[in-house]
Formats: structure tokens, sequence, C-alpha cells
């Protein structure tokens, strides 16, 4: 298992293979078995199959080819509505309907997440994490019906791949684990730390085709820029007030 996980990589592009629903669930299965708050399992897992339900997701996902192509499209969402409902059958009266309700919910849903993606890839599928399922969470709460106390937290795609990409990057250990306390970075720690990413040619490539004069520029200034930060972070602050989870 440790040597899958770190031959972790994104996988876009599938073949036409299917996904048996016995292999489905049991990787399901497996996501279910990761830690969840209180065991209160405060989330859940739409599976979309159909080409037309694909159709309509990729919309919400910037059109990524992946979304329509793979086989099965798996949307995990902070779910407090089934907890609920559970809760007021049996005379008890839930007081979930606060952001850290929701927080509680969206950690479990992404711990599920990764255990999905993790049994996935042991069985030789491979899969790509969507960032973008919270821009435009309130088209997906449309497209999948989900009620109040229900909002979709991240989207995994999952096929039989159809390319071995090389590995991404990633920065040391020593830029992301601290020893007993948090040891805070100076500017020549920081350049270390940072060389490595900076230098790969492809990132060089980046910072060219952007016509930036820094790696760091093409994230602030191109692809999380702070206008769009602000009117995404506004957009869920919204979906959550809409589906119950702002009173405090």
């Amino acid at each position: 298992m440790l040597d899958t996980i770190l031959q972790h990589r994104s996988i876009r592009k599938y073949t036409e293979d299917d996904i048996s629903e016995e292999l489905l669930n049991g990787i399901l299965e497996a996501g279910c078995r990761a830690s969840t708050t209180g065991n209160m399992q405060v989330y859940s897992i739409v599976v979309n199959r159909s080409a037309e339900m694909k159709r309509q997701l990729a919309g919400c996902h910037f059109n990524q080819p992946m979304v329509e192509r793979a086989p099965v499209v798996l949307t995990f969402c902070a779910d407090f509505n089934r907890f609920n409902l559970w809760c007021k059958q049996n005379q008890a009266d839930p007081g979930y309907d606060n952001f850290l309700s929701f927080f509680t919910a969206a950690i479990d849903a992404l711990l599920v997440a990764q255990n999905v993606c993790l049994a996935a890839e042991s069985e030789g599928l491979g899969i790509c994490y969507l960032g973008t399922t919270t821009y435009l969470a309130a088209k997906i709460i449309d497209i999948l019906k989900l009620p109040a106390g229900v909002v979709p937290v991240t989207t995994v795609t999952i096929g039989w791949p159809d390319e071995l990409p090389p590995l991404t990057d990633r920065l040391p250990l020593g830029a992301v684990v601290h020893h007993e306390t948090y040891d805070n970075f100076d500017t020549g720690r920081i350049s270390k730390l940072y060389d490595e990413k900076e230098a790969l040619p492809e990132n060089l490539k980046f910072v060219s085709e952007n016509n930036k004069q820094t790696l760091a520029q093409v994230f602030t200034d191109v692809r999380y820029k702070k206008s769009d930060n602000v009117v995404f972070s506004n957009m869920l602050l919204d979906v959550l007030k809409q589906q119950g989870f702002m009173n405090q």
C-alpha cells in the first residue's frame, strides 16, 4: 500500500472499460471505513455513471474532459440531512445548523474520499481529484437534487488508466512537517524549499507562457487570483446559508 501511495498520479485519460458494480461497491465499502467524527458518518457519496448526468456535471467543473470520459464520477458531500432526520425521528433535537457542523461533515467527507482513492488505486484504477467542486456548488446541488443539510465538497473521477503521466513534484518533508511546535520560515529557508520546484522545466514554461517573472506570480495572478477567490468564497457562503449551515 505504501508503494501505491508513493506512486500516486492524477489520471485524466481512461480506457472505455467499465468498472463492475462489485468492484465499485468494494471500493466504496473501503471508503466508508474511514475515520469519522463521533462515528456519525455525516457524509454522502453520489455515484454518477450515465452520460447525461456526467455531461451536466462537466459544466460545473469547467468542462474538464475526464468528467465525461471516466466511467464513474463520485461527488462527496458533507451531509447532516440524514443524521438530522434520524435525530428527529428519535425524540432528539439536532443542533447542527452551524458552520462548525458543516466543517465537521466536510472533514468526514474528505476522509472518505481519500480512502476511496487509495482503495481504487490499490485495484489498479486511476483517479483524478477535482478541486472545482466548491466553486459551483450551487449548480451541483441543483443537478444532484441535494436537500438542505447537504453540500458537495469534492469530486473524484475513477477509471482504468489510459496514460501514465510522470509523478507530480512535491515539496520536501521539511516544508510541511513540524516537530513539537510550528517552526516558522525565514526567507532563506523558503527559497531553499522552493528552489527545486521553481527550476522544473514545466514550471519554467508556465512562467514564460504567462509572461510572469516568478512561479509564485503564476499562482497569484493567473491560476488562483484574489478576485476569483473572493467571488467563489461569497458564492460558497451563500450555499452554506441556503443549505442551513450559517445559524450562529
